[in-house]
């Protein structure tokens, strides 16, 4: 049996989730009952994601999927979901990769689900020649599934990546964890218990990773070659000194409206 508002009334999934402190309540109930209508689900199927989402699992995983730059990307339940705030990054990625004639070389690291890479591709019209990595097995399995066309791999950082990519990367996109170890508590409960501790956790100061994607990315740029990395605006000033150390040129640029910062580095010579 399909689902329908009869079956479990639209007014009483509201008051549910009401109930259970989502601030977004009737957007909320729209979307799981619009997603249960989309999969043919029966009417258990939507009380049993209203549950999961009442007992205070991301909506993203409840309804498999994550809205980011206007696409709908795959997400499954345990991968990091995709911020509103990482839409910042797209934008400037984006206009930058304009810049390169022909076909840019994208490489998105740490890539989560792919949804910044699929935010790039999407903005240049397919026009890109898309690279993507992560360690965790699940969320390349879902960058698989958001990017296809697309090269994606598995492994720590560069490792797993093809020494023919050297040298090439026009842009470069990364929102590695940058929370610092400490801060990991203060999180909401949807991040802290049902995203991965490592896609969060970003050492004592929250930049461990950060700067182990920073030292290596030169070496991959192509001469004039864009690092973007985000960060916080509390970090981004010791993040622009990672990006000068590397040999990049730094550029800190900052938005009000995402509430969002990003860290741009630019290869102005050759490969060091």
């Amino acid at each position: 049996m399909s689902v329908s508002s009869s079956s479990l009334p639209l007014a009483e999934i509201v008051a549910r989730l009401r109930a259970a402190g989502c601030v977004f309540a009737e957007d909320e109930a729209e979307l799981l009952v619009s997603t249960a209508a989309t999969a043919d689900a029966t009417a258990d199927a939507l009380a049993a994601m209203l549950e999961r989402r009442v007992a205070g699992e991301p909506l993203e995983h409840v309804l498999g999927w994550a809205s980011f730059c206007g696409l709908r990307v795959h997400v499954e339940p345990g991968v990091f979901v995709p911020r509103p705030r990482t839409e910042f990054l797209i934008d400037r990625a984006v206009a930058l990769a304009r810049e390169v004639p022909g076909r840019p070389v994208v490489l998105d690291m740490c890539c989560g689900t792919g949804a910044m890479g699929a935010a790039v591709a999407a903005g240049l019209a397919g026009r890109v020649e898309l690279h993507a990595a992560d360690l965790d097995p699940a969320a390349v399995r879902c960058a698989r599934r958001n990017l296809p066309g697309a090269h994606v791999y598995q492994g720590d950082l560069y490792d797993p990546l093809p020494p023919s990519l050297q040298g090439r990367v026009d842009i470069l996109i990364t929102s590695p964890p940058y929370v610092p170890s400490e801060s990991v508590a203060l999180l909401p409960p949807e991040a802290r218990l049902h995203e991965p501790r490592f896609a969060l956790d970003g050492g004592e100061d929250g930049l461990d990773v950060v700067r182990r994607v920073i030292a290596a990315a030169p070496f991959w740029l192509a001469p004039g070659g864009r690092l973007l990395v985000e960060t916080s605006q509390n970090q981004a000033a010791t993040t622009a000194e990672a990006v000068s150390s590397a040999g990049l040129l730094p550029r800190i640029t900052t938005s009000q409206e995402y509430d969002a910062t990003t860290v741009i580095g630019t290869l102005l010579l050759g490969r060091p």
